[in-house]
């Protein structure tokens, strides 16, 4: 049994691609059970983000695993190989805690992925697929990301998406404080930028979702003038906003080049600002090629969030430090777990021999020996064939690791032949 991580981020891989293999909240269930249901897989976990799908898993057979994924998205393997890493059980340990402690972000030093990884961790262990091994990788993995984030500033200065996109609409717009937003969806990303949005004041701030319930609660949790429609109401309101930023689990893009025209149109040409933080995204890629509109992804911020990336650098050295120590630490914990069916093997084997020769001594006293003699006896029995594994190992000559025996016996049993 392995462990092995793989999949792609936005390092390997363009929007184009990672869209391809994302799994949206309410696909996992199914999409773990499947995984394990294929025998690819014994324990499994996976994390799927707008930058990243992984795929963690204890399998007796990773190319199985690989394939599955390639399978269950209906995509040909071959095309997906250029951008996808597979890391072995080591290389799966430092790239979990790199991602917890944000050096695998886009933003370098963020904070929200820990979070993300511990939904994607609730979500193995809710379909029973979260084994020992995962959970131990995992929960060192959180320690690590405390760790890192307590010894070392790799947090200090970073400027997150949600910040970013407020950035963004002020290098178009003169004012935030004159504007209309328009937040499609209502997951925590989009509770991250309405927040940001509504510290700058602006005219109006509406939340549309699916569910009415959850767009008025986050309405209601912002300060500032906001309100809440069903996404129903789209295409009738979507011309009155000046921001609109979009962040769904839908499959199908939401908002239409055709729909964005009539907007434009509308607005007599004044300037939308659009961003799609959507994997799958919600918008459709040709609607930034209408005059007047100035649609990102979040492929597109990566330079907004460079601020401070140099100072945070500095920190990631330190981190990897860190990083690099508790690899150590958990591939011994592997090592240890490796080794239990071995000690129980032992330990079996003594238990035994134990009740074999308490049994031949129970017979004695019964047939009135004198206990004396018996335990005399008992002592000497457990001694012999207790012993007599390894001295027979030690007698056998021509055996190819003879002198390695002869010093694991030596330190095993702390003896010291020269001084005898």
């Amino acid at each position: 049994m392995q462990l092995v991580a793989f999949g792609l981020n936005h390092l390997s891989a363009p929007l184009a691609i990672r869209e391809k293999l994302a799994f949206p909240a309410d696909t996992l269930p199914g999409a773990l059970a499947s995984l394990v249901g294929s025998q690819a897989a014994r324990e499994a976990a996976i994390v799927s983000t707008c930058n990243r799908t992984e795929v963690y898993c204890a399998s007796p057979d990773p190319a199985a695993a690989l394939g599955w994924l390639a399978e269950f998205h209906d995509l040909p393997l071959e095309t997906l190989k250029p951008y996808l890493y597979q890391l072995d059980t080591s290389g799966a340990a430092r790239h979990a805690f790199r991602v917890a402690s944000g050096l695998d972000s886009m933003v370098l030093g963020e904070t929200q992925i820990l979070g993300q990884i511990k939904d994607a961790v609730r979500a193995a262990e809710a379909s029973g697929t979260l084994g020992t091994l995962l959970n131990g990788l995992f929960q060192k993995t959180f320690a690590v990301a405390k760790e890192v984030r307590s010894k070392t500033e790799i947090g200090g200065g970073s400027v997150s998406m949600s910040a970013a996109a407020v950035k963004l609409a002020e290098q178009i717009f003169p004012s935030v404080g004159e504007l209309k937003v328009l937040c499609i969806g209502a997951g925590e990303m989009i509770e991250l930028v309405a927040t940001h949005f509504a510290a700058r004041n602006p005219r109006l701030i509406t939340i549309a979702n699916r569910t009415a319930e959850r767009g008025e609660a986050l309405a209601g949790r912002l300060s500032g003038r906001t309100s809440a429609v069903p996404l129903s109401e789209l295409p009738q309101i979507i011309a009155d906003y000046d921001v609109i930023v979009s962040s769904t689990a839908s499959q199908l893009p939401i908002i239409g080049k055709g729909l964005m025209e009539r907007a434009v149109k509308a607005r007599r040409h004044r300037p939308v600002f659009m961003l799609d933080l959507a994997v799958p995204r919600d918008i459709e890629r040709e609607v930034g090629e209408l005059d007047d509109v100035f649609l990102y992804t979040v492929d597109d911020i990566a330079g907004v969030v460079e601020v401070g990336r140099e100072a945070r650098a500095l920190a990631a050295e330190e981190a990897e430090a860190i990083i690099q120590a508790r690899v150590a630490e958990f591939l011994g914990w592997l090592a240890q777990r490796g080794r239990v069916p071995m000690i129980r093997a032992l330990r079996d084997n003594a238990e035994a021999t134990r009740q074999s020769a308490l049994a031949a001594a129970h017979k004695q006293l019964e047939r009135g020996a004198d206990p004396a003699l018996v335990l005399e006896a008992l002592s000497k029995q457990l001694t012999n064939k207790l012993m007599h594994p390894p001295t027979q190992a030690l007698s056998a000559r021509g055996g190819a690791h003879e002198d390695a025996l002869a010093d694991a016996v030596a330190r095993l049993y702390s003896l010291h032949p020269e001084s005898s």
